[in-house]
């Protein structure tokens, strides 16, 4: 990361770049494809060993045991009752799977997978020596990053956020025709420091962005994360992640059940939704903030960012049965008025169609053979 903090105008915050001294016109480049993310907030875990894919398989929430060289996907790490614990980008090079974490979910990721393998043939490795660089794909940023790739099988590692569209498996809770994360299509790609180096010593300033800028694009995009939607009580179904993250009928592993019975027969408790916040008192509010309906606390901030094009945004987890309609968000010093765009609605889950079963007591009488005429 260091060649990227010498280009002019980086300022350095707790978990990376922040910005490069003009967050707005960052998020353009960075949507047009013409800009890279340095992305100091993830780590890289390296699974190798021939029994790696059925292994990682067998423990999470996505069907991986046929992964392709160069296939990307994404998982979670449930506990017995179906929470999120952890969650990782997927891409497999035929020798290696890789795994894209949240750093601050990284060394206990990879502490879990390594208490997980018993007699499993596989290593689990958290690579330092590795940058992640982000940028959507399409412009012109793109064959720069692809050139930089590291690719020690022959496979370039480049993951591919499958948040586009519903992956096989999953299912979608949003009801909108047109998903804003259609429009994002973001790839992460694994390079070596020395060249992340060599990338940055060429990049301008016009060709380089900030963590805020692949936030705000993130938000927009209904898009969930770790590092910010994820709490001890967060079900994959309360922010749409089914969507992408689980497959639902592929074997047992850990939370299975409980994530098969919210989605057959139940509904979440909470529900994540997207917020238009009023930008006329210029204060952002803060993760974590309470989000009010009327006089009632229903839920709270788990991501804000300013959108080049949207002004303020926000992701909330709320409670299911907040209604449909405006919210205020308390931050310090204002309460700001905020438009809901229901992302899972409260309906969400009892999806299947199980068919009921007639109560013994209005099951209809066998005739009495002693009316036999």
């Amino acid at each position: 990361m260091t060649g990227f903090s010498d280009i002019s105008g980086a300022v350095i915050g707790e978990n990376g770049i922040d910005h490069f001294g003009d967050a707005f016109r960052e998020q353009r480049r960075l949507a047009a494809g013409s800009a890279v993310v340095p992305l100091g907030d993830r780590t890289v875990i390296e699974v190798a060993g021939p029994e790696r894919l059925g292994w990682l398989d067998s423990i999470t929430s996505q069907s991986v045991g046929r992964l392709a060289p160069g296939e990307s996907t994404e998982l979670l790490v449930l506990d017995p009752q179906g929470r999120v614990e952890h969650a990782a980008g997927v891409v497999d090079d035929g020798s290696s799977t890789w795994l894209i974490a949240d750093a601050a979910d990284a060394e206990a990721l990879a502490t879990w997978l390594t208490r997980m393998k018993f007699r499993t043939q596989a290593t689990v490795e958290v690579r330092t020596d590795l940058t992640l660089l982000g940028f959507v794909d399409g412009g012109a940023a793109a064959d720069r990053v692809l050139a930089a790739a590291s690719a020690p099988a022959d496979v370039p590692l480049v993951w591919v956020d499958p948040w586009q569209r519903v992956s096989a498996g999953g299912h979608q809770y949003a009801e909108i025709a047109d998903h804003p994360g259609a429009e994002l299509a973001w790839r992460v790609a694994i390079v070596t420091d020395e060249a992340a180096d060599a990338f940055a010593a060429t990049a301008s300033s016009d060709e380089v962005a900030g963590l805020l800028a692949a936030e705000a694009l993130r938000i927009a995009a209904w898009r969930p994360r770790w590092s910010a939607e994820v709490d001890e009580r967060s079900l994959p179904h309360e922010s749409d992640w089914i969507r992408t993250a689980v497959h639902l009928n592929k074997g047992c592993y850990r939370g299975q059940e409980t994530v098969a019975k919210v989605h057959n027969l139940g509904h979440p408790p909470r529900r994540l939704a997207a917020l238009h916040l009023d930008g006329s008192e210029a204060v952002l509010p803060a993760v974590g903030d309470p989000v009010l309906s009327g006089d009632d606390e229903v839920g709270h901030i788990t991501s804000v960012a300013r959108h080049h094009e949207d002004g303020p945004i926000a992701l909330a987890i709320l409670s299911r049965r907040t209604p449909i309609g405006d919210l205020v968000v308390r931050a310090e010093g204002a309460d700001i008025a905020a438009t809901q765009q229901v992302i899972v609605p409260a309906d969400a889950g009892a999806t299947a169609d199980i068919p009921r079963l007639t109560r013994l007591s209005r099951r209809p009488s066998a005739p009495d053979p002693r009316r036999a005429s």
